[in-house]
């Protein structure tokens, strides 16, 4: 990874994908980091980015902004949207809101502390009330792919990025895509972490969670923070 100054005077980093894109891939990833997220809150819709979310959407973007992209699909949830504005402004391509992409839907949890939840609500048998259990959240992803798919057909001169969630991702990985060998489904997808899935099927995956464009974020934020 380097760093150098943009002509507006704000550091730039730029991370090398360390990987060769093919002629049309998908750009899997996840929003930035949520207020919901740093509190460890279980998030509404309209939960936005945190100031550190802001920092990685803006390193996500400068990571791809010269790779090819020639669309943008994303959950129209906020954290999603505000994440794929930020691509959006460094590659000058459309961009598409799509609900299939939501966010898994936990219904009356929404707004609950996790250490306010005596129960694992992640657990296979469990079913929110006023949201969604796990078969009905996996029918939807299914739906989701399938409009991925189309929009994927639909993109000439360059790859689809697609922005969503956590357990989206974690849904997909498990059910419709080929990991590399000896790669596990992570539990955890990490904030702006990107994933490349090379067409056609059986949709193979060639980066897994990757979020080499924040490996110093910490540090970098503190030098350029300043002193009054």
């Amino acid at each position: 990874m380097s760093s150098a100054r943009e002509p507006d005077g704000t550091l730039a980093i730029h991370a090398a994908l360390n990987y060769s894109l093919g002629v049309r891939s998908i750009l899997l990833i996840r929003h930035g980091e949520t207020v919901g997220n740093a509190s460890r809150v279980v998030q509404h819709p309209d939960d936005p980015l945190s100031p550190r979310g802001i920092a990685q959407a803006e390193r996500l973007a400068r990571r791809l902004a010269g790779e090819g992209i020639a669309a943008i699909l994303s959950s129209d949830y906020a954290r999603a949207r505000t994440t794929a504005e930020h691509l959006q402004q460094r590659t000058g391509v459309p961009l598409v809101f799509e609900p299939l992409l939501q966010e898994r839907n936990f219904g009356d949890l929404r707004g609950t502390p996790y250490s306010e939840i005596g129960f694992d609500m992640f657990g296979p048998d469990y079913a929110p009330s006023n949201g969604e259990s796990w078969p009905v959240f996996h029918a939807r992803v299914d739906r989701a792919w399938a409009r991925v798919q189309q929009h994927l057909a639909a993109t000439t001169g360059g790859h689809l990025a697609v922005v969503t969630h956590g357990l989206v991702c974690r849904s997909l990985a498990a059910r419709h895509l080929t990991l590399p060998d000896g790669a596990l489904v992570p539990e955890r997808w990490e904030n702006t972490s990107l994933t490349i899935i090379e067409p056609p099927a059986p949709w193979r995956v060639g980066l897994l969670n990757c979020i080499a464009h924040l490996d110093d974020l910490d540090v970098v934020a503190r030098a350029d923070s300043g002193a009054v």
